[in-house]
C-alpha cells in the first residue's frame, strides 16, 4: 500500500457513531459479577428495560440492579431470551461462555457487545457524559478505554449540569421559533444568541424563570441582547486552577479585558474570534489608569458586548473590583462577580504551609504592602502582634519597611516568614527566613515575579523542604565564617 494511502486508511474510523434508541426496549446484561454490574450502572443512564441474565448473581450487581431498576432473570442462559432485545452485552467473564451469547445475538440478529473483548463486539459502548437529553459518548474503539475516560473527565467540566435543561428549553421554544422567525439565517442567528447570551447565562446561574423571559424576549422581534460583564478570577496563574465557571466564560465571551498578570495560556482559553484588549496594570506601571478600564468595561457592555474582565487571582481581593462595580451599575449593565484562587492560598498549598493552625494562629490577614511605609504602623501590624498569620500581597520593595516597622513594634526578629514567588506557576521559587531577614528582600534584583509575604508562627509547619533562605551571604561573610 503507498505511503499516501495509508496514512489517509489510518486517519479513517473504523466505527461509524450512532446513538441507538433504547427507551422502553430490552437490553440484556449476561454475566454475575463486577463487569455487569459495571453495563448495568451505564445502562442505567437510559430509559431501557435491563435484564439481567444469571441464575446466580454476587452482592455488587445485586445492589447495581437495585438501584437502577432492572429485573433479575435468575436462569441460565438460552437463545430464546434474546427474542426482541434491542441489544446484547455478555460480561461472563469467560471467553467461552461470552462465544456462547455473541453467537446467539447473532443468529438473533440483535447487536452484541463483549465486555473486554473487542475482537467480539458489533459495537463499542463510550465513556458517556450524560446531560439527558444531551449525550456524549467517548469511544476509543477499544485502544484506549482509559484514555477515553480522561477525555470524558475534560468534557464533563465543559458541560454544565444544567446542559440538559437549556436544551428542554429550547425543545419548548422550537416550534414557536420556526413559525415567528422563517428566514433560516435570522433563525440561526436567534438559536446562536439563545445558547451562548443572558438565556444560558441565566439559566445555568439557577434562574430558569428569567431564562424562560429573555428567551421570550429575545423571539420577540429578535431585539439585541444587552451587554454583560463578568468579573472573573483567573486565580494564581496556573491554567488547571481556574475555577469550571471561568472557563465556560472564556469561551462565550465576545471580549476579553485582561490584567498583564494574567499568562498568555490562560487568555488564549478564550474564544478564537474573541477582541482581547490588555490593560496591562502592574504596579508601578500603569498602562491603562483605573478610570480608563472602568469606562471600557461600561462601554463595552453598553454596545451589547458579553466581556469578560479577567484578573490576576480574585476580582475581591485587591483586583479593585468595587471601582470596575460601581461604574457598570451607574451605566445599568449587568455584571456578575466570578471567583479565583487568590495568591494566598495558592502560594500556601505550595508550600505546604497552613494558613491557620489551631493554638498557633486563628485568625488570618490578607495585607497589602502598598501602606508599609506611612508613618503610621500600618493597621495589620497590630493583628501580627497577637498571633495572626499575615499574608502580604505586593511587598516586595517595601519588605525592609514591613521588616523594620514590626520588630520596632515588639514582633520578635526571629518571626518565621515564607516568600513565595509566582505562587503555582512552574518557574515557582519558595524562599524561608525571619523577619528579621525579611529585610534584604527588596535586595534580592533576581526576585522580580510576583511574590507573597507570609509572616507568623504558622510559617514554621510548612513542610518547605526545597526552599532557599532569604539571605544570601556573600563571599567575605562566608570566609568570616
Amino acid at each position: 500500500m503507498a505511503r499516501g494511502a495509508e496514512k489517509q486508511q489510518k486517519n479513517k474510523l473504523d466505527v461509524f457513531p450512532a446513538f441507538m434508541k433504547v427507551a422502553g426496549r430490552r437490553v440484556l446484561v449476561v454475566g454475575h459479577g463486577g463487569e455487569a454490574a459495571a453495563k448495568v450502572r451505564l445502562l442505567g443512564e437510559t430509559n431501557a428495560c435491563i435484564e439481567v441474565i444469571s441464575r446466580e448473581i454476587d452482592a455488587d450487581l445485586d445492589a447495581a440492579i437495585k438501584a437502577v431498576g432492572a429485573v433479575h432473570v435468575a436462569e441460565d442462559f438460552r437463545l430464546g431470551l434474546i427474542n426482541d432485545a434491542a441489544m446484547v452485552f455478555s460480561a461472563r467473564e469467560d471467553w467461552a461462555l461470552d462465544k456462547a451469547v455473541v453467537d446467539a445475538a447473532r443468529i438473533m440478529g440483535v447487536p452484541v457487545n463483549a465486555v473486554d473483548k473487542p475482537e467480539m463486539c458489533d459495537f463499542y459502548t463510550g465513556a458517556l457524559v450524560n446531560r439527558a437529553p444531551i449525550a456524549v459518548a467517548i469511544t476509543s474503539t477499544g485502544v484506549g478505554p482509559v484514555l477515553a475516560r480522561h477525555i470524558r473527565a475534560k468534557i464533563e467540566t465543559m458541560l454544565p449540569r444544567s446542559t440538559g435543561d437549556l436544551a428542554r428549553l429550547a425543545e419548548s421554544f422550537r416550534d414557536a421559533a420556526a413559525r415567528f422567525i422563517p428566514d433560516g439565517a435570522t433563525r440561526r442567528r436567534f438559536w446562536a444568541r439563545f445558547f451562548s447570551g443572558s438565556v444560558a447565562t441565566n439559566l445555568y446561574a439557577g434562574r430558569a424563570d428569567v431564562a424562560r423571559s429573555e428567551a421570550q424576549r429575545l423571539l420577540n422581534g429578535m431585539a439585541d441582547e444587552p451587554g454583560f460583564v463578568w468579573l472573573v478570577g483567573a486565580g494564581p496563574g496556573a491554567e488547571d486552577l481556574l475555577t469550571l465557571r471561568a472557563q465556560r466564560l472564556l469561551q462565550e465571551a465576545d471580549v476579553i479585558v485582561h490584567d498583564a498578570l494574567v499568562p498568555a495560556s490562560v487568555v488564549a482559553m478564550g474564544r478564537r474570534d474573541a477582541e482581547r484588549i490588555s490593560v496591562g496594570k502592574r504596579k508601578g506601571a500603569h498602562s491603562v489608569p483605573q478610570k480608563e478600564i472602568c469606562k471600557l468595561l461600561a462601554k463595552l457592555g453598553s454596545e451589547g458586548h458579553k466581556v469578560v474582565r479577567l484578573k490576576a487571582g480574585d476580582p475581591l481581593v485587591f483586583g479593585r473590583a468595587a471601582e470596575e462595580m460601581d461604574a457598570l451599575r451607574a451605566a445599568g449593565i449587568g455584571f456578575e462577580v466570578v471567583p479565583g484562587v487568590t495568591a494566598a492560598f495558592a502560594a500556601a498549598a505550595s508550600a505546604q504551609l497552613p494558613l491557620t493552625l489551631r493554638g498557633v494562629a486563628s485568625t488570618l490577614v490578607f495585607a497589602t504592602g502598598h501602606k508599609a511605609k506611612s508613618e503610621t504602623l500600618p493597621n495589620w501590624a497590630g493583628l501580627a502582634l497577637k498571633g495572626s498569620t499575615i499574608a502580604v500581597y505586593m511587598g516586595r520593595t517595601v519588605a525592609a519597611s514591613v521588616s523594620e516597622r514590626l520588630i520596632e513594634a515588639g514582633m520578635k526578629a526571629e518571626t518565621p516568614v515564607a516568600v513565595i514567588e509566582n505562587a503555582a506557576h512552574p518557574s515557582e521559587r519558595q524562599f524561608v527566613g525571619t523577619l528579621y531577614d525579611l529585610s534584604t528582600l527588596s535586595d534580592r534584583s533576581e526576585i522580580d515575579g510576583p511574590v507573597l509575604i507570609v509572616i507568623g508562627e504558622a510559617v514554621g509547619h510548612a513542610a518547605m523542604t526545597s526552599a532557599e533562605p532569604l539571605t544570601v551571604m556573600d563571599a567575605r561573610q562566608v570566609v568570616a565564617a
